[in-house]
């Protein structure tokens, strides 16, 4: 039997925004988009990696009180949250790429510790580093 890591969820200021964002300029593609009244299950995932999804969620109702979801809400804008990590083949490559998608960078290509790595952040606030892979 198989087991691990299926969701990891992220939290977004609009998740059309987001949608767009993660489609449209890096490449995922939309895993589930469902909704139930007020709420959306909203997926997407990396071509590369079919058995790994990313939630792009609004916090709020049912989950979460309004004072909390405007807490988490600043606490993200302001790039407070974890970074996550997208692996790369060449991240000069990707970095034209993406910066002629609209990606908005915090970081250019830098050398560092062996790897080549940079940063940018989501519409929400949201940080990546994104490094290339060891290959």
């Amino acid at each position: 039997m198989s087991q691990g890591v299926q969701v990891v969820g992220l939290y977004v200021r609009d998740q059309d925004e987001a949608l767009n964002f993660y489609v449209e300029k890096l490449g995922f593609r939309v895993h589930t988009d469902v909704r139930n009244g007020d709420y959306r299950w909203l997926t997407v995932q990396h071509p590369d990696q079919p058995s790994f999804q990313l939630g792009l969620f609004t916090p709020g109702p049912p989950v979460l009180d309004a004072a909390t979801a405007q807490a988490l809400r600043a606490i993200v804008a302001k790039g407070a949250m974890p970074p996550l990590v997208l692996s790369v083949d060449n991240c000069r490559a990707a970095y034209e790429q993406m910066l002629a998608r609209g990606v908005e960078f915090t970081q250019e290509p830098t050398d560092r510790y062996g790897n080549v790595d940079a940063g940018f952040r989501d519409p929400s606030g949201n940080g990546w580093k994104m490094i290339e892979s060891r290959r």
